[in-house]
């Protein structure tokens, strides 16, 4: 009797092992044809949607932006009602406090005040912001207007240069092409805005965050890998940690007066350093303080993976110790934007710095209520601008490490 064909093709799984080779490796494949054909088909686009809303809201908690993230996750269908309850919560608590905040501070408009002043209401204070954004929006057209004509007077030496080059007068065409550099080069001298104060407040702490940066992390380093040094450090970080940006501040003065002769037309003033430079003598110690314990307590095993690896003294340092001291070193940095931040506006009323201290001290001399609101307009921007850059950091912090808290 004769063997079937069908048979051979379509093996069973207990004469398969007396198959040739080549038969066995065509029923694999062709199992394996069948099992790949069944396989699950990938998610639709209208099911990634969700998954990328999702996904941005875990991005939005990571740069410290939370408050957002449950509307992103009701948008994409996520646990309807936890995210509704999240909500709620997020912002009625908030608004329940802040309107307590504002009934107290309308009370204290009403029954606090000397002979002179007193405290300005709600209202007041939002009349006097709309009052310093028209005064901003007036000085940008008197500005285009200095500039406007500036150039207009500029062109007409130019006019007269090229008269007296084509009169075979070169000299006196040299002259006139100075006298319109100098007409283009003049500056608007009129008062600072607000928002050029916020500008020049904004520079003055990124320069003092980062010369103290620059300063605390190195040392920082030195003292947590090398007891010795951390020692002999110590002594000269418990003494001067707690000394006032107002002690600080003439001692800068000093150095900065006799280093540093600002060139004409120079953007950077003594009274911007004197200012930086006291922010940074006061805001170096957390980040210093923090980058010695994050160094200092990076995990023993992790240094002997690097000792088994054979890692040189720099790759140790690169690979293995700063990313472990990574999370310290940024709270540091967060620690020393808040204090730079407060620390700042003392030394731009003393220094003269045309910053927001400044801002607040040239108006409360002023001595109205008027003068009073917009001080507060400041109170808050100074806030605003703080939460801000402590945001950042956050979000720079989550960036760089594994940390996931929210401070």
């Amino acid at each position: 009797m004769g063997t079937n064909p069908m048979t051979i093709l379509s093996p069973s799984r207990s004469d398969s092992s007396d198959l040739p080779l080549s038969l066995k490796a065509a029923a694999a494949m062709n199992t394996i044809t069948c099992e790949s054909s069944t396989s699950p088909p990938e998610p639709s686009k209208a099911k990634r949607e969700p998954l990328k809303m999702l996904a941005s809201a875990a991005l939005l908690e990571k740069l410290g932006l939370g408050y957002f993230s449950p509307i992103i996750r009701l948008i994409a269908g996520h646990d309807v009602r936890s995210q509704w309850q999240q909500i709620v919560m997020n912002t009625v608590l908030p608004g329940v406090v802040i309107a307590l905040f504002m009934g107290f501070w309308t009370l204290c408009s009403h029954t606090v005040h000397t002979d002179s002043q007193r405290i300005p209401s709600p209202a007041e204070t939002w009349s006097a912001w709309q009052g310093m954004r028209e005064f901003a929006r007036n000085e940008a057209v008197k500005k285009t207007e200095f500039k406007a004509s500036m150039e207009a007077i500029a062109q007409k030496w130019e006019t007269k240069a090229r008269d007296a080059e084509a009169a075979g007068k070169n000299s006196s065409a040299s002259q006139y092409r100075e006298k319109a550099e100098n007409y283009r080069s003049k500056r608007y001298a009129g008062p600072p805005t607000f928002g050029t104060q916020i500008i020049t407040s904004l520079i003055t702490v990124g320069i003092g965050i980062g010369a103290a940066t620059l300063i605390a992390v190195p040392l920082g380093f030195l003292c947590g890998l090398s007891p010795r040094f951390n020692l002999a450090m110590n002594p000269l970080i418990q003494i001067f940690k707690p000394v006032s940006p107002l002690a600080w501040l003439p001692i800068v003065f000093v150095f900065v007066t006799a280093l540093y002769s600002p060139a004409d037309g120079s953007n950077i003033s003594r009274a911007l350093l004197i200012s930086a430079g006291t922010v940074t003598l006061c805001s170096l110690w957390p980040t210093l303080i923090n980058t010695a314990v994050g160094v200092a307590g990076v995990d023993k095993d992790y240094l002997n993976v690097a000792r088994v690896l054979k890692l040189n003294a720099w790759q140790r340092i690169w690979k293995i110790i700063l990313p472990a001291a990574l999370p310290l070193i940024f709270t540091g940095m967060r620690l020393s934007i808040g204090v730079g931040w407060m620390v700042l506006i003392a030394a731009d009323m003393l220094a003269q710095n045309p910053g927001l201290g400044k801002f607040v001290w040239d108006t409360f001399q002023n001595g109205s209520t008027e003068s009073m609101a917009q001080i507060v307009v400041a109170v808050f921007a100074i806030g605003f601008i703080g939460f801000i850059l402590d945001r950042f950091m956050l979000a720079l912090q989550r960036l760089v490490t594994f940390e996931s808290q929210t401070l």
